[in-house]
């Protein structure tokens, strides 16, 4: 019988770490060619798998795979496409088994967060329910950290990274300018219902810097609020304001919805900071600037963890190998053992305890006031920050690769999703 084929797909928001996994599963391949022939990739995600738009990704050269480690963002494209049950949908189900016969796949890896880690599930059980041999593995990816029983998330480290060097670095200008000027400034952070984003802007209050967190585990109180940041103006001469886009009123409302909702039905956020910022000036009168990192904080791979790069890769590699050993329908983890020296081993969760379940900051993680980090919180975060892994650079900006992503040939009828 004809050694399989594996397909590989990016889902959900990308990271700057995200193609480090990609990297690492396509290069494990390539090490047991005797075991798997080609690793098709899915343009756009699982839509890729479903309109039979494959890339082979053996028409790339190992200098190119390689230069993935460095490169941020989703090589091959993502999506946010969410798997109805195979009673809602059969129809999906059985083109994903015509298209990975027609190609001959029988190996399935699927680099996303929670709604990913719940279509990797979704396909894992196409063998029992319809016949079809399918080896599933999910490879975690989010910022948002949320994900359950890993340690961390590839991509959270970099973003945490990130937030944590911004505020600091905003805060030193704020300072600068707190005589006469500026004395806010108001920092919106990624984190629909986990504040660990959040979280990183306070790693910079041993440096002397006044933060006050907005987490989405915290019902947002904003008389409390503003005496937080009156009180720090008023001892500092200056306070930074790091929001999470998820904090929301006690009746559920979020500061920053807008109305609408995404393709997984989840409420569209965005404008937290100015809604802040304007409760700050009516209130105290005090002078403000904001920002949103949206698309910069996951981006930024000129400032990434080197913890992180290296976590993302493992786990492509991992996802490989548990796949090699036999595994269906789990997930690489990152299992630490302890925080100071920091030490982790890859580990193995099963998909139908990942899918759609999320993971919230702990309580003994936030301070009572609801506005900081505690110890222990710093001690989790501050090795996921550890390290630098600067990209190759020329003429002063980083030399990211751009795949040539050469799309096999379509053997069955067009698909329309």
């Amino acid at each position: 019988m004809a050694k399989k084929n594996a397909f590989y797909a990016q889902s959900g928001g990308v990271t700057a770490v995200i193609n480090a996994s990609a990297c690492g599963v396509i290069e494990t391949a390539r090490k047991h060619k005797d075991k798997i022939g080609k690793v098709y990739a899915g343009r756009n995600g699982i839509i890729g798998a479903l309109t039979e738009d494959l890339i082979d990704t053996t028409k790339e050269s190992d200098e190119a795979i390689a230069a993935l480690r460095y490169t941020p963002s989703g090589a091959f494209g993502s999506c946010r496409y969410k798997l109805k049950s195979l009673e809602a949908n059969k129809r999906e189900y059985e083109r994903l088994i015509e298209v990975f016969k027609a190609h001959n796949i029988g190996y399935f890896f699927y680099n996303g967060g929670g709604d990913s880690a719940d279509t990797c599930f979704k396909v894992s059980q196409l063998s029992e329910a319809m016949g079809y041999p399918i080896q599933a593995i999910h490879v975690p990816k989010t910022v948002d950290n949320d994900l359950p029983i890993t340690d961390c998330c590839p991509g959270f480290g970099s973003v945490a990274k990130y937030i944590a060097v911004s505020t600091l670095e905003a805060s030193y200008d704020v300072r600068s300018m707190a005589k006469t000027s500026t004395k806010v400034f108001v920092l919106e952070v990624m984190g629909r219902h986990a504040g660990w984003i959040a979280a990183a802007g306070g790693l910079v209050e041993d440096q002397g810097i006044p933060v006050v967190i907005l987490f989405p585990e915290v019902e947002f109180n904003q008389e409390a609020f503003l005496a937080k940041v009156d009180a720090n103006v008023k001892k500092h001469g200056f306070c930074t304001v790091v929001v999470s886009e998820g904090c929301h009123y006690p009746d559920g409302r979020f500061l920053a919805e807008q109305g609408t909702r995404d393709a997984f039905g989840h409420a569209q956020l965005g404008g937290a900071a100015p809604v802040v910022a304007n409760m700050i000036k009516d209130a105290l009168g005090h002078k403000f600037h904001w920002a949103v990192a949206d698309y910069l904080q996951r981006a930024a791979r000129h400032v990434a963890s080197k913890t992180d790069v290296k976590q993302a890769y493992q786990l492509g590699k991992a996802a490989v190998e548990l796949a090699l050993k036999g595994h269906n329908s789990v997930m690489p983890t990152v299992d630490r053992v302890s925080d100071a020296p920091y030490k982790y081993k890859i580990g193995m969760a099963p998909l139908a305890k990942v899918a759609n379940v999320e993971k919230m900051m702990p309580k003994d993680f936030i301070t009572k006031d609801g506005f900081g980090i505690t110890a222990k919180c710093k001690r989790y975060l501050t090795p996921l920050i550890q390290g630098e892994d600067y990209p190759p650079y020329a003429d002063g900006l980083p030399t990211y690769v751009t795949l040539k992503n050469v799309a096999v040939a379509k053997k069955l009828k067009e698909f329309k999703v």
